[in-house]
């Protein structure tokens, strides 16, 4: 089992930054994936950034050039940078580890809230 915290959500002024961070305790694989999905009231989960063992990263088309993840293996914490954030970035925001075995496992966070002021 996977067990996942964030921390860093708050309260922002669109054009501000925020930095999450997601600590993974339980059994972590060196190969785990682990990203960011976000979710905004009446919406679907989506991808907002993931950063693979090997450090390849994959970001959401809404938040390239604006948003950041990386991944300290030795800790088993993953970052997302938030820069340039606008009220359309208001949303709950999970952190994910996917396992790939024979088949895909995904552990979730309980999320944490992000809301950009105008």
């Amino acid at each position: 089992q996977v067990q996942l915290v964030e921390s860093g959500g708050g309260l922002v002024q669109a054009g501000g930054s925020l930095r999450l961070s997601c600590v993974a305790s339980g059994t972590i694989f060196r190969f785990d994936t682990m990203g960011w999905f976000r979710q905004a009231p009446g919406k679907q989960r989506e991808l907002v950034a993931a950063v693979t063992s090997g450090g390849r990263t994959t970001y959401g088309d809404s938040v390239k050039g604006r948003f950041t993840i990386s991944r300290d293996s030795r800790k088993n914490t993953v970052y997302l940078q938030m820069n340039s954030l606008n009220h359309e970035d208001t949303a709950v925001y999970y952190c994910n580890v996917r396992r790939q075995l024979s088949v895909a496992t995904d552990y979730w966070g309980q999320g944490t809230q992000v809301t950009v002021s105008s």
